[in-house]
């Protein structure tokens, strides 16, 4: 029996590392192939305009293709370019740019805008934004000087793949644009008005939609502010998501019963709450760094869940300062606060960290990623709880109770119900 218990700790201490090694495996590949080639559809659009590149741009399920070569007569880069997006009203507009400037955001990108509307043709044009634009003054089409003919400029809609695709010929001048390193921006709106477009979304996707690509490999260049993010999203799945939970369970199903494991379980529950706690505020540190650099959108319930999520989680780790002794009259009040504030905090971080998948967009990855995490720490808890049980009703003489019953069907109460067998588990 000895044995028995002395091996019971390497359980919970397995069920600690496998959805671990999960979590971060899918996690990181999400990160490391970011990059994706564009899609079937795209790919058959690309084609028929003789454009050899492709890629899957990382936000407004936007593709963009583009060929290039070099003119050294005028010392610059002839840029085929085709960019694609769906546009699920049929109205509005959509927009692709580069810009020369050394970050690659709006105010400065010379940007080719298609006007779509419902009813009525379709318009292309050029238009320059500037810090102007951003402040509320009208675009409207302009000269921006990179385009190599106007004739090469085209909107169009494929009825087979469901999407609106601008199509141009640019001639870059090479002290300008760094093909390596060129800054692009696009964009979709929902409103326009004749030749001019109206304000687009500030959603997340929107105001993200901006990249530092290399035109010879195919590559963006990271993003820092879309890299914390992942980031943050990694680092709150394990610490607070994870961990957390797996703490919760140890405490619950190691600790008197049904596997008494003394004081092996302590270590290993505090061990798990501590790692959890700081991985998860480490996540938290970010979130809270990438809302307050933010200037377009602020997402109120997750931040406010998040900002709860640590100070409850705080608490919690006080509250092993503040243990009472075991032959404390109060020791059963901490007890309840503690298991209650345990459960309550965990079945908020889960709302949360859903809530952080929404908002980041980034693939059902992601979200598929922590639900196999969920539904495995599920099924531990459902095979302990169900051991439990019939631990429980063995240890308190069920089966010998019925047999004795049916041997004595007078009911004489020679043979009563062995005390004990109507408590719960604790």
């Amino acid at each position: 029996m000895k044995k028995d218990q002395q091996s019971m700790p390497s359980s919970p201490s397995s069920s600690t590392f496998l959805p671990l090694t999960i979590l971060i495996s899918l996690a990181f590949l999400s990160l490391a192939f970011g990059e994706q080639t564009c899609t079937e559809d795209f790919h058959e659009l690309v084609k028929e305009r003789n454009i050899t590149n492709c890629k899957t741009l990382r936000t407004l399920g936007a593709e963009f293709g583009w060929s290039y070569h070099y003119n050294k007569g005028t010392n610059s880069t002839i840029i085929d370019i085709l960019f694609g997006v769906k546009v699920p009203s049929h109205e509005g507009w959509i927009a692709w740019g580069v810009n020369p400037g050394k970050r690659a955001e709006m105010i400065g990108t010379q940007a080719i805008i298609g006007i779509i509307h419902s009813e009525g043709p379709m318009k292309i044009g050029t238009y320059d934004i500037t810090s102007e634009t951003k402040s509320g003054c009208k675009l409207l089409p302009s000269s921006i000087g990179i385009i190599s003919s106007s004739k090469s400029m085209e909107i169009s809609y494929d009825n087979r793949s469901d999407l609106y695709t601008i199509s141009a010929t640019l001639d870059l001048p090479q002290e300008s644009y760094n093909i390596s390193r060129l800054n692009h921006v696009w964009q979709v709106g929902v409103e326009a008005n004749g030749n001019q477009p109206f304000k687009h979304p500030t959603t997340l996707r929107n105001v993200d939609s901006t990249e530092t690509i290399n035109l010879i490999s195919g590559k963006g260049i990271r993003q820092d502010r879309s890299y914390l993010r992942s980031v943050h999203g990694v680092l709150n799945m394990i610490g607070w998501g994870t961990m957390l939970p797996i703490g919760v369970i140890i405490a619950r199903y190691f600790r008197v019963f049904p596997f008494k494991a003394d004081p092996m379980w302590f270590y290993l529950h505090v061990s798990c709450q501590i790692c959890g706690f700081l991985v998860g505020t480490a996540g938290w540190i970010i979130g809270l760094y990438l809302g307050n650099a933010s200037r377009h959108y602020i997402f109120h319930a997750h931040r406010t869940f998040g900002i709860l999520i640590f100070v409850l989680s705080t608490v919690q780790m006080l509250a092993f300062r503040l243990k009472p002794k075991v032959t404390d009259d109060y020791r059963k009040f901490w007890n309840m606060y503690h298991h209650f504030l345990g459960y309550g905090v965990v079945s908020i971080i889960v709302i949360n960290i859903f809530k952080g998948i929404s908002i980041l967009k980034g693939g059902p990855g992601w979200k598929w990623a922590y639900i196999g995490i969920l539904i495995l720490l599920g099924i531990v808890t459902l095979g302990l709880e169900i051991t439990t049980w019939v631990i429980f009703y063995i240890n308190n003489g069920c089966c010998r109770w019925v047999t004795k019953k049916a041997r004595n069907p007078k009911g004489d109460n020679k043979s009563p119900m062995p005390e004990g067998l109507n408590k719960r588990p604790s």
